[in-house]
């Protein structure tokens, strides 16, 4: 049976200050669980209704009334694991990075992790303003790749201001992502849902790339950011 600190614990970690305050998350359903088990993350313990055989002392049977009381989803999936947050790693200036400046949806980020992971993207780095990669609907998005790129939230100006790196950004009226060769090495910049590149990041990005429209109206305002990731990676490996 769950005991009301363990109920309030994990309820607790549906906010980014707890989570951070006793830095541990979120990770729900089978798929997911099994694969942050087989990383290097860190177990603090797991509720199930069925059994996983894995640590005793970390494991806890709990009904299906209970996980409804615990679960963030409107349908759980026979069982929730808290881990331990793990620290981020020194950020490899060698190689693609790339750089999200106030990211503010969950799916977004969780799928931009995704891409960053099937890309072979080593490192993310956000800004302070993003979302945080542990909320539980972002790494629910991100189907296990959170344990495979290195996620840093840091000053993104101070970051792009000392990195030797090329940043290239992702505007409007940037020149064609079809009709520009992209390098291996580089940090792709992509902006808030809304507002696209804040000023002072721009002022840092050497060159402006876009995803030019094709369609014959021209009338579709802009690209989900997500979206646009994608095809920006997918330009940066083919180049």
């Amino acid at each position: 049976m769950l005991s009301k600190n363990q109920i309030k614990l994990i309820t607790s970690l549906k906010q980014k200050k707890h989570r951070h305050q006793h830095g541990l998350f979120v990770v729900e359903g089978l798929k997911t669980i099994n694969e942050l088990l087989q990383s290097n993350l860190q177990l603090h313990s797991l509720y199930t209704t069925g059994t996983f055989n894995i640590d005793a002392k970390s494991e806890f049977l709990i009904s299906e009334i209970e996980l409804r009381k615990i679960s963030f989803l409107k349908t759980p999936n026979m069982a929730l694991a808290i881990f331990y947050i793990p620290e981020s790693k020194p950020i490899d200036n060698s190689q693609l990075v790339v750089a999200l400046d106030d990211i503010r949806d969950p799916g977004n980020l969780g799928t931009i992790i995704r891409l960053c992971d099937w890309f072979g993207v080593k490192d993310l780095v956000c800004s302070k303003e993003t979302v945080d990669c542990f909320n539980p609907k972002v790494v629910q998005a991100t189907m296990g790749s959170i344990t495979r790129v290195n996620i840093s939230y840091i000053d993104l100006i101070e970051f792009l201001s000392n990195s030797e790196l090329t940043a290239f950004g992702s505007f409007m009226d940037g020149n064609s992502i079809y009709k520009t060769k992209m390098p291996n090495t580089g940090v792709l910049v992509m902006g808030n849902e809304a507002n696209g590149i804040s000023k002072g990041v721009e002022g840092l990005v050497k060159q402006k790339i876009s995803i030019p429209r094709f369609g014959e109206l021209q009338e579709t305002e802009s690209l989900n950011v997500a979206t646009a990731t994608a095809i920006l990676l997918s330009e940066f490996r083919r180049g």
